[in-house]
């Protein structure tokens, strides 16, 4: 009887945790199994007009659905009787070596969804020994956001205006980063229509519409909003390379055109920088040949994860022809990602790391460093399975024969 229980109690834990439970793992967290789980939950903890703008995508979301159904266009081919105890995710990128495949992308507004949401991120970042980008849209100074985020790099959105484009350089290179990304695929704002339907603005606009949204979501206004007021005074936009504007009032930002920036603007971002350099947001094969001879070091295949042109091709699909120019430049990608199973068709495809951006965030507003933690478990976790059963030990291994095309010959 006594030896049944015992090897009931094993069951029990492993099976805990092989699904990232645990006695640690706070209570409002124990019924979220993956990282679609976070999404119902920030629903409800977040105003509209901030759900609504990290959710949604543009126009018709054609992209942002396409993002994730790009990864059903690929199915496994695993091989067998292969001993994969010693398997790892180990990952090497810019001449350092990461604990997992997976980071946080750069993400606007981050800290108005989850109290000091850009700090959190970057802290758990550095713990797990993992990539975190903070967006030049966020709301933490890059100063602040280095001190306690040591793996952390800094992304920039610029227009093409030399004036504006050393400084925040300059600055950057100050706050100690060593990773530079430049976001390419923003020369116009988007026409996000689910913004205007759900009252997001950026600066949000004071009105009783935005009072109601946060009377009826106590939880964020006392414990993200109002926390944040009372510990730090109104959040500001910090890091745009113009004077800071408060996240909340009348005061309109500079609406700097950014369709005049250009390949000589990189060349003089690669003059300027010392350290690595990346752009964000490439899908074209003959755009990352350019960025190789323009001594890039590394571009993230993306299409703004559904949010700038409606109907853009999903990166997945554009890994094989990036690879393909890349040369010595690292190749990574963000978009749609939200299983063990994506990250290994995307490794699979080329990808030497890989971004997950809304599961995260969403995870910050409800957990805080728990969330995310735990959102960082059950991942890893999945992965970790995944390998073992397609029969490799290493992401280095993931090569295209383990895939097969789901809608053609073998």
């Amino acid at each position: 009887m006594s030896n049944t229980v015992t090897q009931a109690n094993q069951l029990a834990v492993g099976s805990a945790a092989a699904t990232g439970q645990g006695a640690a793992t706070p209570r409002r967290l124990r019924n979220i199994l993956c990282l679609d789980d976070f999404e119902e939950p920030a629903r409800g903890y977040l105003p509209r007009p901030i759900f609504g703008y990290i959710s949604g995508g543009v126009e018709t979301n054609a992209s942002l659905a396409a993002n994730r159904s790009a990864f059903s266009e690929f199915e496994f081919l695993p091989r067998v009787l292969v001993n994969t105890k010693a398997r790892h995710q180990k990952t090497k990128l810019f001449g350092r070596t990461y604990d997992l495949p997976f980071g946080f992308p750069p993400m606007g507004g981050t800290s108005l969804a989850a109290y000091e949401g850009d700090s959190v991120l970057a802290k758990v970042a550095g713990e797990l020994n993992t990539v975190m980008i903070q967006s030049g849209a966020s709301l933490t100074p890059m100063e602040r956001l280095k001190a306690v985020g040591p793996t952390a790099w800094f992304q920039a959105y610029l227009p093409g205006d030399p004036g504006i484009i050393t400084p925040l350089v300059e600055r950057a290179q100050r706050a100690g980063f060593e990773v530079l990304v430049l976001t390419v695929d923003v020369q116009m704002a988007a026409n996000r229509e689910n913004n205007f339907r759900s009252g997001y603005s950026s600066p949000l606009k004071p009105s009783l519409r935005l009072a109601w949204d946060g009377m009826i979501r106590p939880r964020w206004l006392c414990g993200t909003f109002g926390r944040t007021i009372m510990n730090h005074g109104m959040p500001h936009l910090e890091n745009m390379g113009f004077p800071r504007i408060p996240i909340v009032g009348t005061l309109e930002r500079p609406r700097w055109a950014r369709d005049g920036l250009s390949w000589e603007h990189v060349e003089l971002m690669r003059r300027n920088w010392k350290g690595k350099l990346v752009l964000k947001g490439v899908l074209s094969r003959e755009d990352v040949r350019i960025a190789r001879e323009s001594g890039v070091d590394g571009i993230m295949v993306s299409n703004h994860g559904g949010r700038q042109l409606d109907g853009t091709v999903a990166p997945l699909r554009m890994l094989p022809a990036a690879v393909s120019e890349a040369g010595n430049m690292a190749i990574m990608m963000d978009g749609g990602i939200r299983r063990g199973t994506d990250v290994l068709k995307a490794f699979a495809l080329g990808a030497q790391f890989v971004f997950i951006g809304r599961p995260f965030l969403y995870a910050a507003a409800i957990g805080g460093e728990a969330g995310v933690h735990h959102g960082a478990s059950l991942l890893r976790e999945e992965i970790s399975r995944d390998m073992a059963m397609l029969g490799v030990t290493s992401m280095a291994e993931m090569k295209r024969e383990f895939l097969v095309g789901s809608r053609g010959p073998v």
